[in-house]
This record gives structure tokens, C-alpha cells and sequence, in this order.
């Protein structure tokens, strides 16, 4: 594969904006053509087990790694990696040898943590992106466009000072847009 460049897609969104479906969705065109392809997911997201599940119930399976480091190519032409938030910067560097090496690589993730500031890794990854998709859910409160990630505790949103990290699904967060997103003890 050395000699040609290969290409970033990197789809981000709030939660419930349905990036696992999508990136389920374009890994398939790949593996009607054949292509060998390889899906990590970081071993913090215990939710699904060896799996990359949407919330439609499509999956396909994982390779669950718990840093950057051991993300590995394996003869695979098309390389996805989902909640890149939770890898850190170190992911960077893996993302560009990989690009170097030919690969199309598709990266899943959160925009933006439940204090609506942006997550980890992703601000870089999306700058690096050759294609990116944006994509947003419904509120769950007014209905209207969300954008934001609610965490919730006890139904009530979470607190500034929040743990930044807490795997969870409609139990713990929900989708909503920037009227509707509230964090309490925000600081100006």
C-alpha cells in the first residue's frame, strides 16, 4: 500500500446522533467489495463487549485495545476506530502512520463532553480529516436540533465538576441542543 496516501473520515456528533450506525454503514460498502477491515474500540467502553453496536442494533466486530499503541494493522485495508475521545493525544501519531501506510481510516467520537467543550483528541482529528461528518440527534426535551451531550444523575443534569469520563447510555446521557443543554456551576 506504500505510495499512495490513504484518507481520514472522522464522524463526530453528540450522543444518540447514531455515528457507530453510520460508520457501520460505510464499513459494509467495503466488505461487500472485499476489502479487509479492522474495527478497535477502546477498552473503557465495556458496553458491548467485542462489539461496535449502534443503537439500532447493527454491529459488527471489535478489536477492544486499551491504548493507541496496540492498534495494529494485520493485512486490513480499511482501519476504523470508535470513541477516539477515550485514546488521548497518542492516538494522533498511530492515525498518521496509518494514513502514511495507505489506509482508509474512519474515526467515531464525541465533538464535544458533556460540558459542550471539545473532547479530547477530536478537535485534532477533525482538523486532520480528509472527509468529515457532522452529525446531530433530536433533543430530547424541546425536539429541535441537538448538538450537545447531557449528562444526567438522577434525571438531573450533571454538575460541572463532574467526573469528565463516565461510559453510559440513556441511563446517564441525553441528546439535546444548546437551548436545552445545561451544566450546573458552569464557570463564565
Amino acid at each position: 500500500m506504500a505510495g499512495r496516501a490513504g484518507r481520514l473520515h472522522v464522524i463526530a456528533g453528540c450522543m444518540s446522533s447514531g455515528k457507530t450506525g453510520e460508520l457501520i454503514r460505510l464499513l459494509s460498502r467495503h466488505a461487500v467489495t472485499g476489502d479487509p477491515i479492522v474495527i478497535y474500540k477502546h477498552a473503557v467502553d465495556s458496553r458491548d463487549g467485542c462489539k461496535a453496536r449502534s443503537r439500532l442494533g447493527t454491529e459488527m466486530e471489535a478489536i477492544v485495545v486499551e491504548s493507541p499503541e496496540q492498534i495494529e494493522i494485520d493485512g486490513a485495508k480499511v482501519v476504523a476506530i470508535e470513541e477516539a475521545q477515550f485514546f488521548g493525544e497518542e492516538l494522533v501519531p498511530v492515525v498518521r502512520r496509518l494514513l502514511e501506510g495507505g489506509h482508509l481510516v474512519f474515526v467515531t467520537g464525541l465533538n464535544q463532553d458533556f460540558r459542550g467543550e471539545p473532547f479530547g483528541v477530536m478537535p485534532t482529528l477533525m482538523a486532520l480529516a480528509d472527509e468529515l461528518s457532522l452529525l446531530t440527534a433530536i433533543c430530547q426535551t424541546c425536539h429541535g436540533v441537538a448538538t450537545r451531550t447531557q449528562r444526567v444523575i438522577d434525571g438531573r443534569p450533571a454538575p460541572w465538576d463532574s467526573p469528565l469520563i463516565l461510559v453510559g447510555g440513556a441511563d446517564c446521557y441525553e441528546a439535546r441542543c444548546p437551548d436545552c443543554h445545561e451544566v450546573p456551576g458552569r464557570s463564565a
